[in-house]
């Protein structure tokens, strides 16, 4: 359905990404909220591992909800707290996105609304009208 763009004039992606990802005309678009690593017990693990599998774990759900999953992910947004979270966070990431991967954005912050967050997602997901 969306087609990867990785022109071969530019440097390859650095990781497991598309530059782009071209939806076709008449896709519907579901647009996520950044999702941090609390689970619904208000647990945080410690590690970006696990709260990179809690983010990806509520953005699975909440594109169940709208009919979808996440291989209908075209772009993803990231942010960490630290070099040292990269990683983990992109072995997460690698393991759970589809084939092709998607539009992609890592950004380190200096923190979120609660200091043990380490790592929070964003998608955009698009799928069968």
């Amino acid at each position: 359905m969306s087609r990867p763009i990785t022109p071969a004039g530019i440097r390859p992606p650095f990781a497991r990404y598309s530059h782009a990802v071209e939806v076709p005309a008449g896709s519907r678009l579901v647009v996520c909220s950044g999702q941090l690593g609390i689970g619904p017990d208000d647990a945080v693990p410690p590690t970006v591992e696990g709260q990179a599998e809690l983010c990806f774990a509520n953005i699975r759900a909440i594109l169940a909800a709208a009919g979808m999953d996440l291989s209908h992910i075209i772009r993803i947004n990231a942010f960490v707290t630290g070099r040292e979270h990269l990683k983990g966070y992109m072995a997460v990431r690698d393991r759970i996105v589809a084939d092709p991967p998607p539009a992609s954005t890592l950004m380190i912050v200096s923190g979120f609304s609660r200091p043990e967050f380490l790592v929070e997602v964003e998608v955009i997901a698009a799928g069968p009208a």
